[in-house]
């Protein structure tokens, strides 16, 4: 069973599966974020969907690049979960699952080419508390846990 973040499913709502790839990117003790610019800016950890006949793992290099210009390596994977939402952008009930991974950004290639993004850096507790779902806030703070050993 894949550990659900936020709302429960809507009884009698029927939600279209979006599984989804997302990173945690530390460099130099910050971790590299992204700011969905909307309506409400809402922080992120970079990634997306995966589209159909792609791994999760490219569409986590193409998602990353997508939001913002840099380039990983090394991705290893930390865990999945699942949250259901209204996604605006498709017009769609989605039930997201999200695999997250565990990267290195190598090289910033250039500014996000996604218009609506940004990108911001955040010490892992301040991302910890920033992220805009539960989901990614559990995953940050896990890394963080990790930094600080046993």
């Amino acid at each position: 069973m894949i550990r659900r973040f936020g709302s429960p499913p809507e009884a009698g709502r029927i939600y279209t599966p979006r599984p989804g790839a997302y990173a945690i990117l530390p460099r130099e003790g910050q971790l590299l974020l992204t700011v969905q610019m909307e309506e409400q800016p809402d922080i992120q950890l970079p990634g997306g969907g995966i589209d159909p006949g792609e791994t999760p793992v490219s569409a986590l290099h193409r998602e990353v690049f997508e939001e913002t210009g840099w380039r990983i390596a090394s991705p290893r994977r930390l865990g999945v979960f699942r949250r259901f939402v209204f996604m605006p952008e498709y017009d769609l009930w989605a039930e997201k699952i999200c695999h997250i991974y565990l990267a290195r950004p190598t090289r910033q290639i250039g500014p996000p080419l996604e218009e609506d993004h940004e990108v911001i850096w955040a010490s892992p507790s301040t991302a910890a508390d920033l992220l805009g779902n539960p989901g990614d806030r559990h995953f940050a703070g896990l890394y963080q846990r990790l930094l600080s050993g046993p």
